[in-house]
Order: C-alpha cells, then structure tokens, then sequence
C-alpha cells in the first residue's frame, strides 16, 4: 500500500483536500495537499500581546486542545489562502484586514503544516462558527502555555515566538 496514499474518511468533504493521509512519517495526518494554520496576533494600547486560539472539537484530531483556526489546504490554494480561509470558517475573521508578516513550514516531505503568522489592528469579536471549534478566545500570549496545547502548536510555539 502507498502510505502516503490519500484516506478519505468518509464524511461529506468541503474541499478536495480533506482527507488523511498516512505520512512517511510513520503518523496519518489530516489535508491531502497538507494543511495550514493562522497565528494571528494583536498587540494592544497597552503593549499586551493577544493571539486567537480555537479550542478544538472533542471528536477531532487532538481533540479538547487548543491550536490555531486551520485545516486541510485545497489543490488549487497556497498555504496563505489555506489559512486565512480556515480562520474565516472556524473562527469569524470575515475579512477582516490582516498583514502576513511570517511563515512557519514543518515539512514530512509527503506532508506539511504551515502556521501562517499575522498582525491585526483590533480584536474583532472572535466566535466559534461550525462544529469544528468548542470556543475561539483572544489568549494573553503570556499565558498560551498554561493551555493543553495541541502536540504541534506546542512543539512550534517558542519559535513562533521569535517571528
């Protein structure tokens, strides 16, 4: 068997990105054309830093974690277009103006997750949309380590500090 052969899980698919993968890796991953997160952040009047955080689903991968608004990336999207698509149907971004300043790429080689990192100018009011999320919240960049952190934030987050 191809191990890096697309699985569909059966669930009636968005895009035809969705679908797991089983990775040269040795793990199955979610996104056939790999997948992408967005890290966005706003610092505030006071010099306090904030960043959206999607408490995942139970029954997802990881679920009762908290990650980034993401998902699979389609055929036809750039990691960037992945990302900023997600957090607009996990988390309510709705166009609102973001500036890309980053991005971070982990890469399997028959998989990889990009955590596309961006500044807002103001909060907007972040809200779960769809069965994907139990709650989005603006987090203290501060305390974003006292959350159980999905396995992959959590190995990412010191460097995703530095951009």
């Amino acid at each position: 068997m191809d191990r890096s052969a697309p699985v569909r899980d059966g669930r009636d698919a968005r895009g035809d990105g969705d679908g797991w993968l089983d990775c040269a890796c040795g793990q199955r991953h979610w996104g056939v054309y790999g997948a992408a997160g967005l890290l966005l952040r706003h610092q505030d009047d006071t010099g306090a830093r904030w960043v959206l955080l999607q408490h995942r689903a139970l029954w997802s991968h990881h679920g009762g974690t908290w990650g980034l608004p993401g998902g699979a990336r389609e055929s036809t999207e750039t990691a960037r277009q992945a990302a900023v698509r997600e957090a607009a149907e996990e988390a309510g971004l709705d166009g609102a103006p973001v500036r890309i300043t980053a991005e971070h790429i982990v890469d399997h080689g028959t998989w990889s997750y990009t955590t596309v990192v961006a500044d807002i100018d103001a909060l907007f009011p972040a809200r779960a949309t769809g069965g994907e999320s139990v709650e989005i919240r603006w987090v203290a960049e501060d305390a974003v380590l006292l959350l159980p952190l999905h396995p992959g934030l959590a190995a990412a987050w010191p460097e995703l500090l530095l951009r």
